[in-house]
């Protein structure tokens, strides 16, 4: 019974583990498109926080363009999905955030040059 105990015992992942994991979950949250801006979400800035547990569970902290946001409802659903796609991911929680409210600025230089902002 001993055995059966320790190996049902999680470790925390490795710092490589967990950077092959970022990379997944940066990944997919890069198949996730605001419906109004051509432009995907990380690169957007709406991302705000991704936080791996030990346990492999995935806590998102993200916002929207505008409060009033048509797929505010959602918007979260589908960064779920996606993160949910990454091999070894257990749980994912997506929370909506407001503040700081989300600004152009925090477009990645892809995203402005995608949507011709330069």
């Amino acid at each position: 019974m001993d055995d059966a105990a320790s190996s049902s015992v999680s470790t925390a992942p490795s710092q490589g583990d967990l950077d092959v994991l970022t990379d997944r979950l940066i990944g997919q949250l890069k198949t996730v498109y605001d419906p109004e801006i051509p432009v995907d979400i990380y690169e957007l800035g709406l991302i705000y926080k991704v936080d791996v547990s030990d346990d492999l569970g995935v806590a998102i902290e993200m916002t929207l363009t505008a409060p009033g946001c048509p797929v505010a409802g959602e918007m979260p659903g589908w960064v779920q999905e996606a993160v949910m796609k990454v091999d070894g991911v257990k749980s994912c929680d997506v929370n909506l955030v407001f503040d700081p409210p989300w600004d152009p600025s925090r477009m990645s230089d892809e995203a402005k040059l995608q949507l011709n902002m330069f």
